[in-house]
């Protein structure tokens, strides 16, 4: 993978993947804001899977898990301009406006297509990534007006954006059911479950009786399966998207687990 990344500030950078692609499991830390220039983009999340190509405008909610899989199209790179919203800068930007969360917002990805005004404000940061010496205060002027968009075509982006809680308790079985696909390290499922390394394996084995590694990968075998035999998709594809690294793993786990290979259902 030959990855190159400009930036402003570390909250904003120009990011260009140039190989055939490239695939991660990613919790956000921080609210994402992504304008595509080139290439594509599969999202895996609980949801569902989304598909963004170039103009495609759209916000990550932060401690959400994702799989992501970046592709180049069309014989140019997979490239995106990246705002990272963080908390600290968005408290301080809600702090002067007085506005605070009506709920908690779990919705998914926010997609905005190629809207005008967030176009207009992404795009005009291009110049920026080649320059040495910046005025100061660029990045948030920036990241201002791009929240103020938001704000302005985005009726409940407040519940996404001025939520500053962290993770609370919440049931592990639920969760880890909708989330199994995502390679996490268990610190990770964790702390989204509201939980410490120690008491989330406790509990895990109450709710199921069985280690989390040898309960995700079943469940994750069980998925391939499903996309194999139901939906017709190939073993390449359905790899990645329930959370193996790579194919000859995946295939030597699926024939372990069912006697024959994931390729014996694809031809």
């Amino acid at each position: 993978m030959e990855y190159q990344a400009k930036y402003i500030t570390p909250d904003i950078k120009l990011s260009s993947y140039k190989d055939k692609f490239f695939k991660s499991d990613i919790m956000f830390e921080h609210h994402m804001l992504i304008w595509f220039i080139s290439g594509e983009t599969k999202i895996v999340r609980p949801e569902g899977t989304y598909q963004f190509k170039k103009g495609d405008i759209f916000l990550i909610p932060r401690n959400q898990l994702a799989t992501i899989i970046n592709y180049p199209s069309d014989g140019l790179p997979h490239k995106t301009v990246v705002m990272h919203l963080t908390t600290e800068w968005l408290r301080n930007f809600y702090a002067k406006r007085e506005v605070k969360a009506a709920k908690a917002d779990t919705a998914g990805i926010r997609h905005y297509a190629n809207h005008p005004l967030l176009e207009s404000c992404l795009s005009s940061l291009i110049p920026y990534f080649d320059m040495t010496n910046l005025p100061n205060d660029i990045a948030d002027l920036k990241l201002t007006e791009a929240v103020s968009i938001l704000r302005a075509i985005d009726a409940d982006i407040d519940n996404t954006l001025a939520n500053f809680e962290e993770p609370g308790k919440i049931d592990l079985a639920e969760y880890m059911e909708k989330n199994f696909m995502f390679n996490m390290p268990l610190e990770k499922f964790g702390y989204l479950t509201g939980r410490s390394l120690t008491t989330f394996k406790r509990d895990f084995k109450k709710a199921f009786a069985a280690t989390p590694q040898r309960w995700l990968t079943k469940k994750r075998l069980d998925l391939a399966h499903y996309q194999l035999v139901e939906k017709k998709k190939k073993p390449i594809d359905v790899c990645y998207e329930v959370g193996f690294e790579n194919l000859s793993h995946f295939s030597f786990a699926f024939k372990k687990q069912f006697g024959y290979s994931p390729a014996t259902l694809a031809s």
